[in-house]
């Protein structure tokens, strides 16, 4: 049975993050099966961020606003009016709200206004992320949100144990984990590098510069002299890391995707996280499947991909200054081959073709137990 799939999303195209990532794949994945889909997403501006047109995707838009001081300057959708007519007009057999906060409101109210099966994922704390921009007493009220949104679903969907703990602890229930996903066919592990005997190892990381992200726990690493450091990625925090990481060998060149991105992958030693805010941590899957040791900081979803792994150490958040010592002790030890070969076979378990057809099953049992 083909089924008309509408996605009422916080996050979308040409945004450059792990949601996108894992919902783009997702929606590629539903077109190629033969499946229609909705997306309705923030503009974000230049032309509604239109992506290359899709058979089988209709993409709306509603209009967005931002504020500086709220998660990096992120627009947020207007959960608006519209939202229940493009609903209407698409006519969908199940509705997907992804990380729902301010568009998702608008997404949950039309989906029950209309009596559609209602899926919702839960993919970031913004809550969490609420202290680091000077907004901790924010953190009862985005819960509170956050809850009464997720606790209208049929099923809740998370992509770690550590988000399904976190749900349960806020009393949201029907919650089933979607699995982790990497692209293993683009992510790959590289030959050995020869470098020549006076050239420092590259500690990569990828991600947002943002506050959240903890990148000041880098300073240390990248004033140890042991390494290059690559910081790939953009947003708010730019200008002022650049500033902190003056003097030091760090290099800033903006954001990579695609092929870009898994070349600069695999031209780097080691890849570095310090985000302690993470429901999951894509970039470390893709770090894995290029075959790079990981040196992370100690959470929960730090411990639930690479605890026990041979190719990567966990530093504890509040001793950055452990991370050199680390990257060190990893590069010193294990050959690259060797280290390559642990790490691929950690994310050989999580190739994106079973995510995707474990989202469609969900999707059936939820219709079906809707009658």
């Amino acid at each position: 049975m083909k089924m008309r799939i509408a996605f009422v999303t916080e996050v979308w195209r040409p945004s450059i993050n792990g949601v996108v990532t894992r919902l783009s794949v997702a929606v590629d994945g539903l077109l190629a099966a033969g499946h229609q889909v909705l997306i309705i997403a923030p503009d974000v501006g230049g032309g509604h961020g239109a992506s290359p047109r899709q058979p089988g995707l209709t993409v709306r838009r509603v209009p967005s606003f931002r504020f500086r001081f709220i998660y990096g300057g992120q627009p947020w959708g207007l959960p608006m009016p519209r939202v229940d007519r493009y609903l209407k007009d698409f006519r969908p057999d199940l509705v997907h709200v992804v990380s729902p906060l301010m568009l998702g409101i608008a997404g949950v109210l039309a989906a029950r206004l209309q009596r559609l099966p209602l899926v919702a994922s839960f993919h970031t704390d913004v809550a969490a992320y609420a202290g680091s921009y000077h907004l901790g007493w924010l953190r009862p009220a985005i819960w509170w949100v956050t809850a009464q949104l997720h606790r209208q679903a049929a099923l809740n969907l998370v992509t770690s144990e550590y988000a399904a703990q976190l749900l349960a602890s806020h009393r949201i229930d029907r919650v089933q984990v979607w699995q982790r996903g990497v692209d293993l066919s683009l992510f790959q592990p590289a030959r050995a590098l020869k470098r020549t005997p006076d050239e420092l190892p590259t500690a990569l990381y990828v991600g947002r510069l943002a506050d959240e992200k903890g990148l000041h726990r880098l300073a240390p690493l990248a004033r140890s002299g042991c390494v290059r450091l690559l910081m790939v990625g953009d947003g708010p925090d730019r200008d002022r890391l650049q500033a902190e990481f003056a003097g030091t060998p760090t290099s800033f060149p903006g954001s990579r995707s695609g092929s870009a991105l898994a070349e600069t992958y695999a031209g780097a030693d080691v890849f570095v996280f310090p985000s302690t805010t993470e429901t999951l941590g894509l970039v470390i899957l893709e770090a894995l499947a290029s075959g790079l040791p990981v040196v992370a900081a100690d959470t929960p979803t730090g411990r639930e991909l690479l605890q026990g792994n041979p190719a990567a150490r966990l530093f504890p958040p509040d001793r950055p200054e452990q991370i050199a010592g680390l990257v060190a002790e990893l590069l010193s030890g294990l050959s690259r081959e060797e280290l390559a070969q642990h790490a691929r076979r950690e994310a050989e378990r999580w190739g994106w073709r079973a995510a995707t057809e474990q989202l469609t099953g969900y999707y059936r049992e939820v219709l079906d137990d809707a009658g």
